[in-house]
């Protein structure tokens, strides 16, 4: 007799996330406790967002693409009006003592209204792309003003790495390109100073080591510096000096690879292997169109953040202010990334009990 698993969740999907999850801890309570006490209220109402979610029915909730997409752009409206600005951005609301950012927030949602929409395309034409192009420019145009151009262009990048992988011709995309490539020089006017600085400076890493160059050179010091075994916990001298701007959020890999060393990084990057290679096996054993296309979508969200954030922390990726995922410092990261595992395990469910059911 084969048992269902607790709450019929595949926990095994969860097992690298942990890991992830308490690496981050360990490494916040090293720099700050403060940091780890709020990471983990954090958590508890990550766990338990995960659990209802997972037991939500998908096949329910993707019926209400339209209003998810209204509400998401009634809410990035309203935090030009009541937002809480910090550092001259304003990303963020506070509710009930919590500061939380809509545009993580609302990221699965949007995933599983994209993946609703995308599966009910019956033809790749240019007027389908161009219309999920339509529908995507203000979401990310709201996100970009408020401004935060790291979570505009990883809103762009999943969507444009999907569509791709869902098969539309890529002429259509040398042809989507044109306008793009044509309105470089007025965007490049609309970005802030700071923003087009960090892009000059991966083009010239070493331009202003003191100014602008400053976080990525110390980004990759730091992550040298751990060498093998790393300087030990509460060691680091980048992260426990300061030296390391941002060392709990942007750059947190940089501080943990410092403090746990090449072992560490290794460490990380297996378990995001694992997590991703989960969610493929997903994508793979599935009839379903739907949950194919959220899986693509939730595994390419992720790759793209991963990538970003490492890479920016090794000087190979600009610098535009992406959290590495379960990892960095942040409430609403991780409660996006946990809501995330929510749909994809009860997708998963529904999936396995649908297949049982064709098989009887």
């Amino acid at each position: 007799m084969n048992r269902q698993p607790l709450l019929g969740i595949d926990w095994s999907i969860i097992i690298p996330v942990f890991l992830l999850v308490l690496i981050s801890l360990v490494n916040l309570f090293s720099l700050n406790v403060i940091f780890f006490k709020s990471q983990l209220v954090f958590l508890v109402i990550s766990l338990f967002a995960f659990i209802f979610f997972s037991q939500t029915n998908y096949k329910v909730i993707k019926f209400y693409k339209t209003p998810i997409y209204v509400a998401s752009l009634f809410a990035f409206v309203f935090l030009f009006f009541l937002g809480v600005e910090s550092r001259g951005a304003a990303r963020w609301i506070d509710i009930l003592g919590f500061r939380l950012q809509f545009s993580e927030i609302f990221k699965p949602f949007l995933a599983i209204a994209f993946a609703s929409y995308i599966t009910e395309i019956r033809s790749f034409s240019f007027k389908s792309l161009a219309n999920i192009f339509i529908l995507l420019a203000p979401i990310v145009l709201l996100i970009f003003l408020q401004p935060d151009l790291g979570t505009a262009l990883i809103y762009a990048g999943v969507v444009f790495i999907t569509v791709i992988y869902i098969g539309y011709p890529f002429r259509y995309f040398l042809i989507s390109l044109l306008p793009v490539l044509f309105s470089f020089p007025i965007v490049w006017r609309f970005l802030h100073d700071y923003q087009r600085q960090r892009i000059l400076t991966f083009i010239e890493p070493t331009k202003d080591p003191l100014g602008v160059s400053y976080n990525v050179i110390q980004s990759v010091i730091a992550v040298g510096s751990g060498m093998i075994m790393g300087k030990g916990l509460g060691q680091g001298t980048q992260s426990g000096l300061r030296f390391l701007p941002e060392r709990h959020t942007d750059f947190i890999f940089a501080s943990i690879s410092e403090q746990l060393g090449f072992i560490g990084s290794l460490i990380i990057i297996i378990c995001f292997g694992f997590l991703l290679f989960k969610i493929y096996t997903i994508f793979l054993n599935s009839n379903d169109k739907f949950v194919k296309n959220f899986s693509a979508i939730v595994f390419f969200s992720f790759l793209i953040q991963i990538f970003t954030n490492i890479g920016m922390n090794m000087g190979i990726v600009p610098v535009v202010g992406v959290p590495l995922p379960f990892v960095s410092y942040g409430g609403s990261s991780l409660l996006s990334s946990f809501i995330f595992l929510g749909f994809l395990s009860s997708i998963n469910k529904e999936s396995k009990d649908t297949q049982v059911l064709e098989i009887r």
